[in-house]
């Protein structure tokens, strides 16, 4: 609070809180308009029958952007299309050799693959674009509870449709880099953070007050936002911790000038991978979900999948998702961070671990702490994730629970960031220090 407090204060720093505002309410308005070609009245109503928050793939898309997929509005994609293509180009540098050399290359080659990022954003848009108005179309969207959700299913109909909707993901990637620029923050996760919060509030009101004022548990509500507070608290300590490892660096003579002869650490956090391991297991997990969705409902594999995976409480549902949370976890951190590239680059400037010999054994010293924080960091995104399916089961909320994993890690982990960012801003314009010391500040002087 006082960071913001402070932040407000500072004329420079109001003025990049009031732009980030300014984007946001843009963001929210795009959210509601529906999309050409989309019956509003019977989406509404479409919305009414579906009930809570979906650990699926559906359900990341459709918090990622607030709520505006399963409503068919022009943001109806939000930063989705951005957020696969990030972690796709992120992976292919460990296939294609080009992406490995462009990361090496510093700023340049960080600006390229920024720019490839973008044109696989707009490829995956057209993609999913597709894909939401096929279902929608056959109301597979909505779980076949209504149908004539578009009325023209002509080809050059949805074909202006999948342009809209692919625009739109253009104009938020573009607002998300304004906000960057010239906000505070990082502009992609600061939209997400909001769309989270956007439904976040009333689903969580609806279990104390109900949908008629009558059908509510105060007591439920209690326990809710209780457990909620406990969780966020302590997301936000195990993100802060960190495994300081110890380097040393050699003096060198460059020239006539010394250099090194210091000492820092390297800063390796318990959680590396973020909240990529759960959108990776829900995602999955979800295809033969979507699959069954197009079988007959009597065939028994229609009916396996829709009792077992369909259902975020089962037994299969819940083994499979903390088997894939552990790969992930392990898998992409590996991918992120490579022991051997940093032992290269230690060596290479004359750095070491004290008590480690430099090269592989640095490599391989790295290697063995990573997998010891790997597994605590597994057993921490479980905990995390699987803490709403044991509430859900324990208060009998019939799956209406306004949070989930992938929820919490996100609210934590950018608000976390964005305070950061904000108190490192505000560092910079507070001139009272030593020099300053018995006097009153005054901005600008």
């Amino acid at each position: 609070m006082r960071t913001l407090i402070q932040a407000l204060k500072t004329k420079e720093l109001r003025k990049k809180i009031l732009f980030v505002l300014f984007i946001i309410i843009i963001y929210r308005i795009g959210s509601f308009i529906p999309t050409p070609g989309v019956d509003y009245k019977v989406v509404q109503k479409c919305m009414t029958t579906l009930s809570g928050n979906q650990e699926n793939f559906i359900g990341l898309v459709n918090l990622f952007s607030g709520g505006a997929m399963l409503q068919l509005s022009i943001f109806a994609l939000g930063v989705m299309p951005y957020i696969t293509a990030s972690i796709v180009i992120q992976l292919l540098r460990v296939v294609i050799p080009r992406f490995e050399a462009l990361h090496k290359e510093g700023q340049s080659g960080e600006t390229k693959l920024t720019q490839y990022t973008r044109y696989l954003t707009i490829g995956l848009a057209v993609l999913q674009s597709t894909t939401i108005l096929v279902t929608a179309r056959s109301g597979a969207l909505f779980n076949y509870q209504c149908s004539q959700v578009i009325p023209d299913g002509s080809v050059w109909n949805l074909m202006v449709m999948v342009l809209i909707m692919t625009g739109g993901t253009g104009l938020i990637m573009w607002m998300a880099e304004l906000i960057t620029d010239k906000g505070i923050g990082q502009g992609m996760s600061v939209l997400i953070f909001m769309s989270i919060c956007s439904g976040f509030l009333p689903q969580l009101w609806e279990i104390g007050y109900g949908t008629n004022g009558t059908d509510g548990d105060w007591g439920k509500f209690a326990i809710v936002v209780s457990v909620l507070v406990v969780i966020l608290i302590f997301v936000d300590f195990v993100e802060l911790c960190q495994r300081r490892i110890p380097v040393q660096y050699t003096r060198r003579m460059i020239g006539r000038k010394m250099y090194g002869g210091s000492s820092t650490y390297l800063p390796l956090k318990i959680n590396m991978s973020g909240v990529i391991p759960p959108i990776f297991a829900s995602s999955i997990l979800a295809i033969p979900t979507l699959v069954a969705q197009f079988g007959n409902s009597d065939q028994s594999w229609v009916k396996w999948i829709n009792a077992n995976l369909g259902n975020t409480t089962s037994v299969w549902y819940i083994a499979l998702y903390a088997l894939m949370i552990v790969f992930f976890c392990f898998f992409y951190t590996s991918i992120t961070f490579n022991p051997d590239e940093t032992a290269d680059n230690m060596k290479q400037y004359g750095g070491f671990i004290p008590g480690i010999r430099a090269g592989s054994a640095t490599s391989r010293y790295l290697t063995y702490v990573m997998n010891r924080l790997n597994t605590v960091g597994a057993v921490y995104l479980l905990f995390v994730a699987l803490i709403p399916t044991v509430l859900i089961m324990a208060l009998n909320l019939n799956t209406k629970l306004p949070f989930g994993g992938t929820t919490i890690l996100i609210i934590a982990g950018v608000g976390l960031d964005t305070l950061r960012q904000a108190k490192a801003q505000t560092e910079q314009f507070q001139y009272a220090g030593f020099l300053f010391e018995n006097t009153d500040h005054q901005e600008g002087k």
